[in-house]
């Protein structure tokens, strides 16, 4: 049986930081108050598009696997926040990396796009159709926020990671996993009035906003989680013991620790980074491994246990055994386009015209 071994991956991170405090300039909020609910004090705003940022990250990847974009057989980019409908964003990313011998495609399932991916393009090596696949996490859910509203805007960030999946002999990369969605909630987690359900030339253009009923969300949250994690780790026949590093989806502060406490998991074996870059969506996963690389928290061997929701409520969790190698075999030098502008000037445009769109749906 063949595997699929994680053999690189990289990570994307704008330049731009948006502090609490910047958010609070604009809008009734502290550090205080965003810290203590969430656990976030800042979050990346990007100058760039999400495939740019896609790009960046797979070549990196690339660069960590020893590969040339032209060996891989597909590339999958795991997003809500495509540069365009048609054609996909995943095109760009293979035009940028010279991905020429690959078959591409957009995955949207939201937050949990990357846990998707990586099942997907495991399950396409696993099958013998393929050898090497790119799997990207990358969004950019700031731009779909309405920034009159306290409770969103503080906390979603940009952001891109991908790893590389090798087939191999020897039992690694993805283990088991637990993939569903709970569709009777869909609404209580989505971007209203943003697919072609939108009437044309109706309202106010350029208008987007989320709605998030964060209780309800919470819970379901949990809830599903919970129940892939159960189902990976009997699937395996392991005990919550036998994890050695839980990464989870960073959405919230107070779902990682109610995870951790179900899985008894001390803090130095999860993998927080909430605090610095907010809720990524698909991103978050992969920017938390590559970060729990260069930390050295992962060794040869490891079982990563990894666990995501989004909207949909899609959610998922997935067992990775990890390969032999935790150092890439080479860096990748390039860089995103340089950005002379802050975060908070970057958001400016969109804050003025959530308020400007607001004030006129009131009359």
């Amino acid at each position: 049986m063949q595997f699929a071994n994680i053999t690189g991956w990289g990570k994307c991170l704008p330049p731009a930081v948006l502090s609490n405090e910047d958010l609070a300039t604009f809008l009734d909020t502290s550090d205080e108050w965003i810290s203590t609910r969430t656990g976030i004090k800042e979050r990346r705003i990007s100058h760039v598009s999400t495939a740019t940022l896609a790009s960046l990250a797979a070549k990196r990847a690339l660069a960590a696997a020893g590969l040339d974009a032209a060996e891989l057989d597909m590339v999958i980019l795991g997003t809500a926040c495509p540069d365009t409908l048609i054609p996909n964003a995943a095109s760009f990313v293979q035009a940028s990396i010279g991905a020429v011998n690959a078959a591409v495609f957009d995955l949207n399932a939201a937050c949990t796009g990357f846990v998707y991916g990586l099942s997907i393009g495991t399950a396409m090596i696993r099958s013998g159709a393929m050898k090497k696949v790119l799997v990207i996490g990358a969004d950019r859910i700031p731009y779909f926020l309405d920034y009159t509203i306290r409770d969103v805007s503080v906390l979603f960030g940009d952001g891109a990671g991908a790893v590389v999946l090798e087939a191999c002999d020897e039992e690694c990369g993805l283990i088991a996993e637990k993939l569903g969605c709970d569709g009777e909630a869909r609404d209580i987690l989505a971007a209203r009035d943003s697919g072609t359900v939108r009437e044309r030339f109706a309202g106010v253009d350029g208008f987007f906003d989320v709605n998030f009923e964060g209780q309800e969300i919470f819970k379901r949250a949990v809830r599903g989680m919970g129940q892939a994690i159960t189902s990976v780790l009997e699937k395996l026949a392991l005990e919550p013991e036998q994890i050695d590093l839980l990464v989870p989806h960073q959405a919230n502060l107070r779902i990682i620790d109610t995870l951790a406490k179900r899985m008894k998991s001390p803090p130095e074996k999860v993998v927080v980074n909430i605090e610095k870059y907010g809720n990524t969506s698909a991103a978050t996963v992969p920017i938390a491994l590559c970060e729990a690389l260069e930390e050295g928290r992962i060794q040869p061997g490891d079982k990563i246990l990894t666990a995501a929701f989004g909207a949909g409520l899609t959610w998922g969790a997935a067992v990775i055994k990890w390969g032999s190698r935790i150092r890439p075999l080479a860096e990748c030098h390039d860089e995103l386009p340089e950005n002379d502008k802050t975060a908070l000037e970057l958001l400016m445009p969109w804050v003025e015209g959530c308020r400007a769109a607001v004030a006129e749906k009131a009359k």
